[in-house]
C-alpha cells in the first residue's frame, strides 16, 4: 500500500480517533505532530492540491489566531491564508490523512477510511 501520513494533533480527540482506526486496521501511518514541526507554504499548498479545497476551507475558523488576525475577512488572498496557517499551526485543521496524491480531512475520524482500499 502507497505511504500513509497523518497530520495529528495528540491533544485533539478527533485525531486520536483517527490514528486508532487506522492501527485497528494494523496500519502504522507516518505521524507529522504539525504543531511541533509545523508545514511551510509550499507544503500546505501541495496538501490543499491533494484535498482539493481551498486554504479558507483549511482554516480552524474556532481558534483565537483565526478571529486575533482577522482571517474572516473575505478579502485575504489564498496565498495570505496559506501564510497564516504556516505562521500559526494551530488553524490548520486535524486530523489530516495523506495517501499518495489524495489527502482527507478525519472529521468525522472515519472519514480516513475513505482513502483506504
Amino acid at each position: 500500500m502507497t505511504d500513509l501520513t497523518l497530520y495529528h494533533n495528540p491533544r485533539c480527540s478527533k485525531s486520536r480517533g483517527a490514528l486508532e482506526l487506522l492501527e485497528a486496521r494494523g496500519l502504522s501511518p507516518t505521524i507529522v505532530r504539525y504543531l511541533e514541526t509545523p508545514l511551510n507554504a509550499t507544503q500546505i499548498n501541495a496538501l490543499l492540491g491533494k484535498l482539493g479545497i481551498s486554504a479558507r476551507q483549511l482554516l480552524r475558523t474556532g481558534e483565537e489566531e483565526y478571529k486575533s488576525l482577522n482571517l474572516a475577512d473575505a478579502g485575504l488572498s489564498e496565498q495570505q491564508l496559506i501564510a497564516a496557517i504556516a505562521a500559526h499551526p494551530k488553524l490548520l485543521e486535524r486530523p489530516i490523512l495523506e495517501v499518495g496524491d489524495k489527502a482527507v480531512i478525519g472529521r468525522p475520524p472515519e472519514k480516513v477510511l475513505e482513502l483506504l482500499p
